[in-house]
């Protein structure tokens, strides 16, 4: 069953960079001659109308401006969007609106008035602490105007982040510990740390496959991994997914929707969505072209290229890939209940046995073990998929669900752990059984 009143969460698209990275597969464009802002906003008002119009009434408690480079867009341009929202779903007080931002595009007055809008968290795609890498990137900020992008934001928002890339071409264990440490001096309570992976149909691909990028093997990009885990830990942001780092409470809440498959709008370009209507889960995909999509909403009233309705299986599988990117793993209680399946014990046990799997239950029972204890205390027991752990209930006494959560070392091959798991599902009619096999 799905609570569709629970937590519900809008993305919004916004497709437009100054400058396309060569490591981007994201939905980004480049218009050297601007673009109409007022068409696009008219436009994106009437998609949520029409979302709106298919699933009724919600209360948004995340709303996540997303790109490209919506620090591009006209404080006016985000306010009109938020109020837009507020007057269809509705926003719920304590909710966490995040923009993204770049450094290049940053000013104080204009963070201001993204706040006076009604941003209250930003996300800065920082990628590095060094010049010389940056230009690799294809970044077109400097690290002193990224320091300043930040310092702006601490003074700004209550909350803010910055992402960086690591496992770049070259990057030694001793240059990324000098890199991390300076950023962790930085860092507010949450810091995003990605792998370089090279995307099909981008310009780094090109390179690697002519060898001419050559980025870290598995076995550097693991000691990588593993002085990431060890330096966040000691400054006590826990790795409560593959590559965020948060102080218990300041985890992205909207993040944690996606991962914990609650239900989310996604408007504009490109957008994905898994929404419900009548009960149903349903997968929506926009058009990714920024002028084709407005011509959609125009006629049609929405830019979907796609809006699917998911069988149990499909449900199973997104939330198993999903949850198993969390420290806090997957319910198997709400995967039987969702997908009708369970993984089999045997499948458990062997990976288990490989120190890739851990069984676990909510914190409040949990005891003994080592590892990440101390990130459980505060996300497992949380309420729904993207509330803070304050707002958790204790579980009832005696209650214990059974988790699967992946180990340090199962996240560097979770793919493969995830496809085990799924390969080995079997039908369950009670959750007793479920429990039973774990």
């Amino acid at each position: 069953m799905i609570d569709g009143n629970t937590t519900f969460g809008v993305y919004v698209h916004w497709p437009f960079c100054a400058q396309k990275c060569p490591y981007c597969d994201f939905n980004s464009h480049v218009r050297h001659k601007g673009w109409d802002e007022e068409r696009f906003l008219s436009a994106y008002k009437r998609e949520i109308d029409w979302v709106t119009d298919r699933i009724g009434s919600r209360v948004a408690t995340s709303v996540f401006f997303g790109g490209g480079t919506p620090s591009l867009m006209q404080p006016s341009t985000v306010g009109a969007i938020i109020e837009h929202i507020a007057k269809r779903w509705g926003i719920a007080h304590d909710a966490e609106i995040t923009l993204e931002a770049n450094p290049g595009s940053v000013e104080a007055a204009r963070f201001r008035g993204f706040r006076d809008a009604g941003i209250n968290r930003v996300s800065i795609g920082v990628q590095s602490l060094r010049d010389e890498e940056l230009r690799k990137l294809g970044r077109i900020h400097t690290v002193q105007e990224a320091k300043a992008a930040l310092g702006v934001a601490r003074a700004t928002f209550d909350r803010f982040s910055f992402d960086l890339i690591y496992a770049r071409p070259g990057q030694t264990a001793d240059g990324w510990r000098r890199e991390l440490a300076e950023a962790l001096d930085l860092a507010g309570d949450h810091l995003s740390l990605y792998q370089l992976t090279i995307e099909p149909d981008t310009p780094y691909a090109a390179l690697h496959a002519a060898g001419k990028l050559v980025i870290p093997d598995d076995y550097d990009a693991s000691t990588l991994y593993e002085l990431t885990e060890e330096m966040t830990a000691a400054r006590g942001l826990a790795a409560y997914e593959v590559s965020n780092y948060a102080r218990p409470g300041s985890e992205s809440r909207h993040n944690l929707l996606y991962w914990r498959y609650g239900e989310y709008a996604g408007i504009g370009p490109g957008a994905h969505g898994r929404i419900v209507a009548d009960g149903s889960r349903e997968a929506t995909v926009a058009e990714r072209n920024p002028e084709a999509w407005v011509g959609r909403v125009e006629a049609d009233g929405n830019g979907f290229v796609e809006l699917t309705g998911l069988a149990q299986a499909e449900q199973a599988d997104e939330l198993l890939l999903m949850g198993l990117r969390l420290a806090e793993g997957v319910d198997l209680a709400r995967l039987a209940e969702l997908g009708g399946v369970c993984p089999s014990a045997a499948a458990i046990e062997e990976l288990t046995g490989l120190g890739l799997l851990q069984a676990a239950v909510p914190a409040p029972l949990a005891s003994g073990g080592n590892w990440r204890q101390n990130e459980l205390d505060e996300i497992v027991a949380c309420a729904g998929p993207g509330l803070p752990p304050d707002a958790r209930s204790p579980p009832p006494s005696g209650s214990a669900p059974g988790r699967i959560r992946v180990t340090p070392h199962g996240r560097l091959v979770l793919n493969a752990v995830v496809a085990e798991l799924s390969n080995s599902f079997q039908p369950v009619g009670r959750i007793d059984k479920l429990r039973a096999a774990v």
